[in-house]
């Protein structure tokens, strides 16, 4: 289970105006602004559970992603996930966690895939027999036996976010964070992600917390739909709870809005309304 409690999160940036003169004033006087990323979050998850985690550019989804995987350290609130406080057992909290962060990689760029999946089994002290298994699984569903020989820097983009996901899953952690894992896939890609995650959901029972921009993503995978705008949960529910939010602020729900591109504008259209852009 993953509960997060009147969770706060702010950063300090620093600010000037271009110019090589506000570059000098800047050695001696350097202006910084308060940025609020996460104010009074508070959401849970259960085991098993699908949720995807929506917002504009800025809401703080990859901050709360960072919070729950023990990278950043909340200033006030509290968050538990299966028991563990991220940020304080970060050994053993890695060990039942998988991330996928859509524009960062964890694959040595130089070196065949094997081989940082090599790497990897011995960074979380993989036993051979289940490492073994998870290999022989996750190359059949995610088709990764012409990959697994190439350097990572020659994968097209569709593959290494295939590559990705498998090294993500290669210790069979019960928890799956996904932040942007289709961006910048073609259809045939996007799909073949979409339909391992959702197999490994049904299977596996592994809690998936899914973040980004492509509502084709949250429409195909997730029930639940938490909505962050300006640091600030907006809505927890159902595609049809955020079509009637979206009606209560006088953006129409079509009713074709099956398919991607409608349900995009009211989400478009929603943002807009909320003023969270």
């Amino acid at each position: 289970m993953i509960t997060m409690e009147h969770v706060c999160k702010s950063y300090r940036v620093a600010k000037r105006n271009a110019g090589m003169r506000e570059a000098c004033k800047a050695l001696f006087r350097r202006e910084t602004e308060v940025i609020q990323a996460l104010s009074d979050v508070s959401f849970t998850i259960q085991d098993g559970e699908m949720v995807g985690y929506i917002g504009p550019n800025g809401a703080g989804k990859s901050s709360t992603i960072k919070i729950l995987s023990g990278i950043l350290t909340p200033e006030s609130g509290s968050c538990l996930v299966d028991g563990r406080i991220p940020w304080k057992n970060r050994t053993e909290h890695v060990r039942q966690i998988g991330v996928v962060f859509g524009q960062r990689s964890q694959l040595w760029w130089d070196v065949p895939v094997i081989d940082s999946f090599e790497l990897l089994k011995d960074i979380y002290a993989i036993p051979s027999y289940e490492y073994q298994n998870n290999m022989e699984e996750l190359t059949e569903l995610l088709h990764l036996q012409e990959l697994l020989k190439m350097p990572t820097r020659q994968l097209s983009l569709g593959q290494r976010m295939r590559c990705e996901i498998a090294a993500s899953l290669l210790h069979s952690p019960k928890i799956l964070f996904l932040d942007e894992p289709t961006i910048g896939l073609d259809a045939v890609s996007k799909l073949a992600v979409r339909e391992f995650v959702m197999r490994l959901n049904q299977e596996h029972k592994t809690t998936v917390i899914l973040t980004t921009h492509d509502m084709q993503d949250i429409e195909a995978l997730t029930k639940r739909i938490i909505l962050i705008g300006r640091g600030r949960v907006l809505m927890d529910g159902t595609l049809e709870d955020m079509r009637r939010l979206a009606a209560e602020h006088g953006q129409a729900a079509e009713a074709s809005d099956q398919n991607g591109e409608s349900l995009e504008r009211i989400v478009a259209g929603l943002y807009q309304k909320l003023d969270i852009l």
